[in-house]
């Protein structure tokens, strides 16, 4: 499977740059960055949001954040997303039946093991990520109780941007990378 556009065959050296970048962070030759090089605008803003995403080192733990990456990837139905939001679930602790509960298989509930917190960031993220916008505002007084302003942005701002990167990646038909070829998704 392939893109719906090819990488320009010259790209400018300092984008070559952030391509390596994302190679080493990654360990994938990544398409995305390649195909932004069309637009080098487009691809240093996309570059520069990358860079700045929380990573749960202060504020959110990794786990509630790789949950938020992975029910947005989900709900947007966005192979490469879910591919790479995937990867290495269980390296957080995110089980098997779990990621069923963020598939839709089977009910958040079911899985009993989300903490208060954990499944009012997933209702938040799943409205962040359908259309119409809807919060509703059981929701939100919910979400206010248990996150601070701060983590509520950084909840909203991971589901947005995963959501940003849905969009790009399905408009242009990048495959999936196979972060996820040798897991149990």
């Amino acid at each position: 499977m392939q893109a719906f556009i090819n990488p320009p065959k010259r790209i400018p050296f300092y984008l070559k740059i952030g391509i390596w970048l994302t190679k080493r962070v990654t360990g994938k030759d990544l398409l995305p960055p390649k195909l932004l090089a069309w637009y080098p605008k487009a691809a240093l803003s996309s570059g520069i949001m990358e860079v700045l995403v929380a990573h749960g080192k202060k504020d959110l733990n990794e786990r509630i954040l790789k949950l938020v990456r992975i029910q947005t990837s989900f709900t947007v139905a966005c192979p490469f997303c879910i591919d790479m939001n995937s990867h290495e679930f269980d390296r957080v602790g995110i089980s098997d039946m779990e990621i069923s509960a963020l598939q839709g298989t089977i009910a958040i509930d079911s899985a009993g093991t989300f903490s208060e917190r954990e499944k009012l960031a997933l209702a938040y993220a799943k409205h962040i990520s359908q259309s119409p916008l809807s919060f509703p505002s059981e929701l939100i007084a919910a979400i206010k109780q248990h996150f601070t302003e701060r983590e509520i942005v950084i909840l909203a701002t991971t589901a947005a941007q995963v959501n940003y990167w849905a969009r790009v990646l399905q408009a242009l038909g990048v495959p999936p990378a196979g972060f996820t070829d040798n897991c149990r998704l």
